[in-house]
């Protein structure tokens, strides 16, 4: 068993502003033994629900919302995991207990891996702007030092919440009110090489759902196709895709979702009066009502952008054919008037 400290949260200029409903929460800790085995230190009862643990949840729910490139999905029919859960919602399993059941299933499935990092195990049951979430995630510690009363220096612990990679969230009113829902449950993906997706799927033995960055692609598709369909003049596509860019750049930062409806609104309809919207469903681009924005695709909408053989390209497309030049034949690509730092450092270095 282990005993609850509170551990210092690394300040943030956005603290704990969101309004949040905290139901049950509770921390146990992943850790490796004398035998180098991941272990659960299990805690002995839930946390009470006060002001650190209502802003240490409401922290876990911004970075998270804030975290890019998750996945999405579904439980399986025969998934464990839901069963304990639906048994949690109706009440004949308490949260302490389902805690448990999850926290060493997830030990289980992460012991599997090379990457079974040792960390604060947290288990969340919350609302926020009348949704209900049930949140789970690994949090690293990590060390600080701290000056005493006495002018003395010493190591304080704390949770490096901006750094989680080993988190999932499950949208419990989409859960309970769509079954056919392929996103209610939402997961990071984490870094390159460590497969977290899979980790989590199997966790919760759920099965891959909404792909974003496929709806983020072909909605970028469609809008050139629509440019290009519509016959509209070189400045006036421009327009076009940079309105595109910016309005699905500002609903990332603002952390909403791309409205395919919305978006169409905003846009000026093609000569023969069909709008955006109507485009994308009488060509079959078969485009979610809303989905997540991927920065990656926004941003090649307005910009030539490629990486490779100790190269690094990116330039805005409105500049192509004005001072920026493309021979396919030779795939040569000729740049009139280079930037200013590039400049003094050719020169320099001639």
């Amino acid at each position: 068993m282990i005993t609850y400290n509170p551990l210092q949260l690394k300040p943030n200029d956005d603290n704990f502003t969101m309004s949040l409903h905290l139901s049950n929460v509770i921390l146990h800790q992943l850790r490796k033994n004398d035998n180098d085995e991941l272990v659960v230190n299990f805690r002995a009862q839930a946390l009470d629900n006060d002001t650190s643990t209502e802003n240490l949840v409401a922290e876990l729910h911004r970075v998270f919302n804030a975290k890019a490139g998750k996945g999405f999905g579904s439980f399986q029919e025969d998934s464990q995991f839901q069963g304990w859960l639906q048994e949690l919602r109706q009440g004949t399993r308490d949260f302490y207990d389902f805690s448990q059941l999850s926290g060493q299933r997830l030990r289980d499935e992460l012991a599997k891996y090379p990457f079974a990092d040792e960390g604060i195990l947290v288990f969340a049951e919350y609302q926020s702007l009348a949704t209900d979430y049930l949140f789970i995630g690994l949090l690293p510690m990590n060390q600080s030092l701290k000056v005493t009363e006495g002018l003395d220096i010493s190591a304080t612990d704390y949770l490096d919440i901006n750094k989680m990679d080993i988190a999932a969230r499950i949208d419990i009113s989409s859960f309970e009110t769509d079954k056919d829902s392929n996103r209610y449950l939402s997961y990071i993906k984490g870094r390159v090489g460590r497969k977290v997706a899979d980790f989590f799927l199997d966790f919760l033995q759920a099965s891959v759902g909404l792909d974003t960055k496929q709806q983020n692609q072909v909605l970028m598709q469609a809008v050139q196709d629509f440019c290009s369909d519509a016959k509209l003049e070189k400045d006036e596509a421009i327009s076009y895709k940079k309105q595109v860019a910016e309005y699905c750049t500002e609903q990332i930062k603002s952390g909403d979702e791309i409205e395919v409806q919305e978006l169409s609104g905003e846009l000026a309809p093609s000569t023969d009066g069909t709008s955006f919207l109507e485009y994308t469903q009488q060509h079959g681009y078969e485009l979610e009502e809303s989905f997540p924005g991927d920065r990656t695709a926004v941003r090649k909408l307005t910009k030539y952008v490629g990486a490779g053989g100790g190269l690094n390209i990116s330039f805005d497309s409105l500049l192509m054919g004005e001072r920026v030049f493309y021979d396919p034949e030779t795939d040569t690509l000729t740049i009139k008037g280079t930037p200013p730092n590039l400049r003094d450092q050719l020169n320099r270095n001639k």
